[in-house]
């Protein structure tokens, strides 16, 4: 039973947070989070002011630096925020603007007339997120800065000095009683301002690392704009036309640019912003673009009697091999939530059609040949796709996506309980040979593949379903593809890919790495998926036993222990180890180097995928060298 003082419930109960209070203590209401992703959306709410700027013609150049005490600065040559005294409030508008939530620029009075910000928070929740922040800003002749500490200013706006130029550089140290982690990640930040620059032509981004052995610095701007944002994103791929196609519609409150290149993958790549905003979750903009794009091309289609007049190809087939980029910019932006991630105004769907109506219709008009070309391409789509459907159906009727009979090279646990149990993707019979005698049978499994297994990437749906060691890994799983997903008959709660440690054994990794983020993508943004690494070599000397996994540490440990005298032993596969040294080295839940492929949510998941898959060989080894310590000279 509830005490009395429980059951008592007054006025002296409701509290008021002032100020910048409700920010502290529910900060993601404000950035989504208190993770990595809101600690650096933090620095995107400060750049998207800069950005403002430009965008607005007043600032051509932004400059982001992570300097050494791991705190952020950002400097831009635009107007600077206003230095005078607001009337309402009797304080500098610098200072209203950093501690009053819902103040700025960009409520309409003329301030702004694009705008990636509306709501007034962005600066003050940095501010209050911050343990100290300082704010420079050059305006009227004058140098003036004021100092805050947790949101609270040390001090009142001051003139400092003189100045010869405009602008405002903003220096915050995020507030380790807020953040899980107060570390920025240089490439993510340099993923977000390379989008930026691509998305405004003349606009000069520097980003810049001053922490100690971290130290390196970019500049990215791009004169032709989204153009050469679809050939970054294609770089690499055939393409069916030389160059892409680009619309620009500008009208009096808003402006629709698109630029679109369909290349020889069956893989959809769209990507949307508003106001600079990368817009994930899609919109009006996008349903617009989407729905031109397929009445354009069945249009063009039936007037050309490529397909009859009854037939109509889908959104899907449309869409098969496109990477394009839709960035439009309007006055008043309506955004779901302050994160802005879907974009809701209505009348932007209609003006994104026509758009695309004059300017990707006349295209096909004025180029018969490459509009045929496109056409033909969607028509295979549509067949391949009536293909895959047809194979999945005779699939599913033999029983294989939906199965009860494991596979007979399982080697199953005996527990039943599902988040205990794990299961090992070996390659080759020696290997799974060996993992079986040095597994823990009560929770591991093990499934040996043979050899290197399809690329999911390059081929139809039909093929895949036929392939019999992914026939394998989908029955061993027991929870499906695709739609007919369910997480809920998942059979292992880890996932555990072993493949040997040479070049071959990473090359397999990364295949069913992408297999199962094509088809089974839960699985990696909910953390199921893990990488065993084990090791390339075994050192002996006088009964000292070292395992080594690369080069590098292979020479380290031979100069410790003396070259002289040293047995160095190269796996050239798993099989080669014996149950003790594998259990040891990797299947020990206490010894194995696991390294785990885990996401919180799909955007992270995409992030991973695209630097995995990229066309750069150095992106690529960059990134298995930080994330996933897998072969240095992997060349997929």
């Amino acid at each position: 039973m509830s005490d009395e003082k429980s059951l008592h419930y007054s006025e002296d109960d409701i509290k008021v947070l002032e100020g910048l209070d409700p920010v502290r203590k529910r900060p993601g209401m404000y950035i989504g989070s208190t993770d990595e992703r809101g600690l650096h959306h933090c620095v995107i709410e400060i750049v998207d002011n800069s950005v403002d700027e430009c965008l607005n013609g007043y600032a051509t150049h932004i400059a982001v630096t992570i300097n050494k005490d791991g705190s952020v600065s950002v400097t831009d040559d635009g107007r600077g925020i206003p230095t005078g005294i607001h009337k309402a409030e009797g304080k500098s508008a610098v200072e209203v603007v950093l501690t009053k939530l819902h103040a700025g620029g960009k409520f309409g009075g003329g301030g702004y007339k694009i705008s990636g910000g509306l709501h007034g928070v962005g600066l003050s929740v940095v501010n209050a997120l911050s343990s100290s922040l300082i704010v420079e800003v050059w305006q009227n002749g004058h140098y003036y800065i004021q100092e805050y500490s947790r949101g609270i200013p040390l001090y009142d706006l001051k003139i400092a000095g003189d100045a010869d130029k405009t602008g405002t550089k903003v220096t915050f140290l995020p507030d380790p009683e807020i953040f899980e982690t107060v570390e920025f990640d240089y490439d993510r930040l340099k993923n977000r301002f390379r989008e930026i620059a691509f998305l405004n032509k003349g606009l000069v981004i520097k980003l810049e690392d001053q922490r100690e052995g971290r130290e390196r610095k970019e500049t990215f701007e791009f004169k032709g704009g989204i153009i050469e944002f679809v050939n970054f994103l294609n770089k690499g791929k055939s393409c069916l036309f030389g160059e892409p196609i680009y619309i620009s519609k500008i009208n009096p409150t808003n402006e629709v640019e698109v630029a679109i290149q369909y290349n020889d993958s069956y893989v959809e790549n769209i990507e949307s912003f508003a106001n600079n905003i990368n817009t994930q979750e899609g919109g009006t903009h996008l349903q617009g673009f989407k729905n031109a794009l397929t009445k354009i091309i069945n249009d063009y289609a039936q007037n050309n009697k490529i397909i009859k007049d009854t037939e109509k190809l889908s959104g899907e087939d449309v869409r098969e091999g496109i990477t394009a980029v839709i960035s439009v910019k309007l006055t008043e932006p309506q955004f779901e939530g302050q994160t802005k991630t879907k974009l809701g105004n209505s009348e932007m769907r209609g003006i994104v059609e026509k758009a695309m109506i004059e300017g990707f219709g006349s295209y096909l008009e004025e180029h018969p040949k490459q509009a045929k070309d496109l056409v033909f391409k969607c028509v295979s789509a549509q067949r391949a796709r009536d293909a895959a459907r047809n194979a999945r159906d005779l699939t599913r009727r033999k029983g294989v996506l939906e199965s009860t009979t494991l596979p007979g090279k399982l080697a199953d646990c005996s527990e039943k309980n599902a988040e205990l149990c794990e299961i090992y993707i070996v390659e080759g019979d020696s290997a799974g040979g060996t993992a079986k005698q040095g597994r823990d049978r009560r929770f591991q499994a093990i499934l040996p593949l043979r050899g290197k297994i399809l690329n999911v990437e390059k081929a139809r749906l039909s093929r895949i379903l036929e392939n019999e060691e992914i026939k394998n890994m989908i029955t061993a799983f027991g929870c499906g593809i695709n739609e007919n997903f369910d997480e809920s008959k998942l059979r292992y709660h880890k996932i555990i890919t072993m493949t040997d440690a040479d070049v071959d054994g990473s090359h397999i990794r990364i295949l069913l790495l992408t297999f199962f983020y094509k088809f089974m993508r839960p699985l990696i943004e909910k953390g199921y998926v893990y990488i065993a690494q084990p090791p390339l070599y075994k050192i002996e000397k006088n009964k000292e036993v070292r395992y080594v996994y690369n080069e590098e540490d292979l020479d380290v440990n031979l100069e410790e222990m003396g070259r002289k005298g040293c047995v160095v032993q190269r796996y050239k596969g798993l099989g080669e180890m014996d149950d003790t040294q594998l259990w040891d080295t990797t299947m020990s839940p206490e010894n194995r180097t696991l390294l785990q492929v885990k996401m919180r949510d799909a955007e992270e998941a995409a992030d991973l995928f695209n630097k995995l898959m990229g066309e750069e060989p150095e992106l690529r080894r960059q990134f298995i060298e930080e994330n996933a310590g897998l072969a240095k000279d992997l060349d997929v």
